[in-house]
């Protein structure tokens, strides 16, 4: 049975947010608040200052980003009322991006900042007029240093990732950008850990703030089921391929893949079915009578794959079900637990297995530790493992066809008349041929790449030093060189595709990479020299928008390099 929905907890419209950010919310196929959304935005609606301890990867924009769009009055001010400081020009795109599609029917102006990207265009940005700035604190403090960052609107700051702003040296940038702003304002803090110098800033200045921490409980003793428990670390880009390969390799009887929203779940579905599998999508935005004949497809062997959201899952009892894979890495570990508990029931073993990218490693790290179980960290299938699997997979059919099926000899007189002109075992092996080919199981021709997971704090190393240049996050060692790559704005190309497909497929961090160019037709990048051939080799196995683009040292910086 599919549980009722009306028993469902509270959701976004009991937050009391405006109509148009409840319809935003909807049309991006949020069904309900997480955790530190449920607890955070109340009080940040009633203007409370905020201490929040909350990992990455469990709804933390959405948090402080819809209140703050809350607060935007009609035909705002030409200086900002809010400014959202971040660790990183990633993450500022990421968090103006998700504001932006949240205030999309409030017509609110948000403008990321960062460093790396010409300045002239914040400039013209800032002169136009903004409502709210998402900035990396070096570019904030240059902005307002210049006098182009007006601070005397500011009604809401917010930092984001406040400890690994500490982490890399932004500590008296920050300071010095709170003693700016308006006494008089909200202040927020979010922070993954609560270490000495955090609870510092809070003290200094946070008026009595609400602090808000999600307990995360691990299962009783007795209670874990008898799941085997990996991840993959991947790129955005190739999850698709990915998790294709570990269907393939894994062949399981029936399987949820979990996502976060339902487009995530439309599309997903739609891609797995392009690929050949028998998947159907289950979310909130379907009707009773839809859902029950999912259910009932799944049950009765018709798909083999469920995409579906944590809300639509709920109450579900599949009892051929024995895989469950997270498609991202869940926002809370209790979301995990109760998702891989759908597996392994009445003594039975089943599989969990999440697919996370290299910034989502630390939440791994952070669902071991509640919950006590070891999720081992695997490499993706190669195209040579898939193949062997397919090979196992047929010799399987074969073996079980000799055993079981009594009517054979009808075939006999094929054979015996083959054999007057070839060998016994050259005919073997081309009927294992035609029977291995006839499923359809050609194997992917493309290797998926293979993704380190980003490197743990503790082994990021402190900047020391009195000076600010040891206070900032410090490329690669060597000179810096440009590459061409062949795909710009008529390939809808934008800068934080290009950076996410270098720091997703390579070592290189978005702090290493230079000046970003975009023209119609390619687009021109400064990385660090030594890591040059790393990136031309990466970005030629990896997609653009789509399609593969030509990737090169540029012309002018050929010479160069003889």
């Amino acid at each position: 049975m599919v549980e009722d929905m009306s028993d469902e907890g509270p959701g976004f419209a009991d937050l009391a947010l405006r109509p148009e950010l409840l319809k935003a919310l909807s049309d991006l196929g949020y069904e309900e608040p997480t955790p530190i959304q449920r607890e955070a935005i109340p009080p940040l609606l009633e203007g409370r200052d905020l201490l929040g301890q909350a990992a990455t990867g469990t709804g933390k924009t959405a948090a402080f980003a819809l209140p703050v769009l809350q607060r935007l009055q009609e035909g705002s001010g030409e200086t900002p009322s809010a400014l959202v400081l971040v660790p990183t020009r990633e993450l500022a795109v990421q968090v103006s991006e998700a504001m932006h599609r949240y205030g999309r029917d409030l017509g609110a102006r948000v403008l990321p900042i960062y460093g790396g990207q010409p300045i002239g265009r914040q400039l013209r940005a800032l002169e136009r007029g903004v409502d709210i700035v998402v900035a990396t604190p070096g570019r904030a403090l240059d902005h307002i240093g210049r006098g182009t960052l007006p601070l005397k609107g500011i009604a809401m700051v917010v930092l984001d990732e406040a400890d690994e702003m500490l982490d890399m040296g932004f500590a008296e940038d920050i300071e010095a950008i709170l003693q700016d702003v308006p006494e008089e304002r909200q202040t927020v803090l979010f922070s993954a850990t609560m270490p000495p110098r955090i609870d510092g800033i809070a003290r200094r200045h946070l008026r009595e703030p609400v602090r808000i921490r999600i307990e995360r409980e691990a299962p009783a003793a007795g209670e874990a089921p008898l799941v085997r428990q990996s991840a993959y670390v991947v790129s955005r880009a190739h999850k698709p391929a990915a998790l294709g390969r570990v269907l393939d390799v894994e062949a399981p009887t029936a399987a949820i893949v979990f996502c976060r929203t339902r487009e995530e779940v439309d599309q997903l579905t739609e891609t797995m079915n392009g690929r050949g599998y028998r998947a159907e999508a289950l979310h909130g935005g379907m009707g009773q009578e839809q859902r029950d004949r999912v259910m009932g497809r799944l049950r009765a062997g018709t798909a083999d794959l469920l995409v579906a959201t944590d809300v639509a899952a709920r109450g579900l009892d599949i009892e051929q079900l024995t895989h469950v894979i997270n498609y991202d890495v869940p926002s809370a570990p209790e979301a995990y637990v109760h998702r891989i508990g759908r597996v392994g029931r009445a003594g039975r073993e089943g599989v969990a297995i999440t697919l996370a990218e290299p910034r989502e490693h630390r939440m791994l790290k952070t669902i071991e530790r509640v919950t006590r179980s070891r999720i081992t960290i695997e490499k993706v299938p190669t195209v040579a493992d898939l193949r062997a699997r397919r090979l196992e997979l047929t010799r399987a059919a074969l073996e079980e066809s000799i055993m079981e099926d009594g009517d054979l000899d009808r075939f006999r007189v094929v054979v015996e008349t083959l054999c007057d002109e070839f060998d016994l075992m050259d005919i073997a092996l081309a009927a294992v041929k035609l029977a291995h080919e006839s499923t359809g199981a050609a194997a992917d021709e493309e290797e998926i790449p293979d993704v380190a997971p980003r490197p743990e704090r503790a082994d990021r190393g402190r900047r020391e030093g009195p000076g600010r240049d040891d206070r900032r996050p410090r490329r690669q060692t060597g000179g810096m060189t440009r590459i061409f790559v062949g795909a710009g704005r008529s390939a809808g190309v934008r800068p934080q595709d290009i950076v996410g497909a270098i720091t997703g497929e390579t070592g290189v961090s978005g702090r290493d990479i230079g000046a970003i160019e975009i023209a119609d037709r390619f687009s021109l990048v400064e990385i660090p020299e030594g890591a040059a051939q790393e990136v031309i080799s990466a970005l030629r196995r990896t997609t653009l928008k789509g399609r593969k683009p030509t990737v090169r040292f540029d012309r002018d910086e050929v010479p160069r390099r003889r």
